[in-house]
């Protein structure tokens, strides 16, 4: 691709005539920042914009598993897992992994995703059926839960056993690059997908990650690998894309990404975003633990939703869910008290 469109979100209740919806939501654009391979860029009236990306950026996205994209939304995380980096072996137990899962439900968490196998920087890949052990009976114990049950994993034995047993969206962080088995069974099965970019295997993805231009680099990687999901029969309304925040970056890739989420948009799908409690949260608050990055993360996933992001993966929901509905309230006046 010659150049890319990044939309120039407002929220402002006054706009332009010219001004352009974005994705069917509330934001609006009416310039754009052409972004090109040799490192220049301009500001544009949308008035340049080139029909293609017109339609990318201004089509609405369909709802996802019944949750509607015109409004941030959120994925609680639940790893049931030993060695997560922020939350690993709190919920190895079925009861506590149901118990947590109806806390982030209460707290308002459109979808729950629920792990077996670490994928921190560093982890090693563990046997699917130590993955299954591990997830099944917690996603068996939560049907009929009103929270959508995503599934995060890069296998495709593990996923069709999820699937069986009530998930109804498959996360994976690979991107669809572990295992070509999990994208037929996706498109086998018409269930929706998060398709995530990564930059190598979690036990080495952070030793020296380098790009020529990350932003553009991911940009590729994600328009690939969701023309191959189409291709394989998944619907692009049913696909989610999210640019990886963390997996084979350094802090200074990942702000440029936070800073231009909003080119992602030019995909033609939902946005996710995972930054919760991550590593380059504590290197730029300068926290160390995990578990104290809570304001941190709001305030990241923040700056996503000012840029139109749909979906936001968290620890917090809760306080999450608190930020985004005194953003909306100021914005767009939902508050019925």
């Amino acid at each position: 691709m010659s150049a890319y469109y990044r939309p120039l979100i407002n929220t402002d209740v006054y706009r332009p005539i010219s001004a352009m919806t974005l994705a069917g939501g509330r934001l609006w654009f009416d310039h754009v920042e052409k972004l090109s391979r040799d490192g220049t860029s301009e500001i544009l009236s949308v008035t340049a914009l080139p029909e293609f990306w017109k339609e990318r950026l201004c089509a609405p996205r369909p709802p996802i598993t019944g949750v509607a994209m015109d409004a941030p939304s959120i994925m609680g995380i639940l790893n049931v897992t030993p060695d997560s980096f922020s939350d690993g072996g709190k919920f190895l137990s079925t009861d506590l992994a149901v118990s947590k899962a109806k806390e982030l439900a209460e707290a308002g968490a459109n979808f729950i995703d629920i792990g077996g196998e670490s994928t921190r920087p560093g982890a090693l890949e563990i046997p699917s059926k130590e993955e299954i052990r591990r997830i099944e009976p917690v996603i068996k114990e939560l049907r009929g839960i009103t929270s959508v049950i995503s599934v995060d994993t890069r296998k495709a034995d593990v996923a069709e056993v999820a699937l069986a047993s009530g998930a109804k969206l498959v996360n994976d962080v690979s991107g669809f690059q572990f295992d070509p088995k999990l994208l037929l069974l996706c498109a086998a099965q018409s269930v929706p997908v998060c398709v995530m970019h990564s930059k190598g295997l979690p036990n080495t993805m952070q030793n020296n990650p380098s790009y020529g231009n990350v932003v553009l680099d991911v940009y590729d990687f994600l328009e690939t690998q969701i023309e191959r999901l189409q291709s394989a029969g998944v619907p692009r309304s049913q696909i989610i894309a999210d640019p990886g925040i963390g997996f084979g970056k350094t802090i200074r890739h990942n702000l440029t990404l936070l800073e231009k989420i909003s080119l992602f948009h030019g995909l033609g799908v939902a946005l996710m975003l995972g930054m919760s409690r991550k590593g380059f949260i504590g290197k730029v608050t300068g926290e160390e633990e995990a578990q104290n990055r809570v304001i941190g993360s709001v305030a990241a996933a923040m700056v996503g939703a000012c840029q139109g992001v749909q979906i936001f993966r968290v620890h917090d929901v809760k306080e999450t869910r608190q930020a985004f509905n005194i953003w909306q309230a100021a914005h767009f006046g939902d508050f019925y008290g």
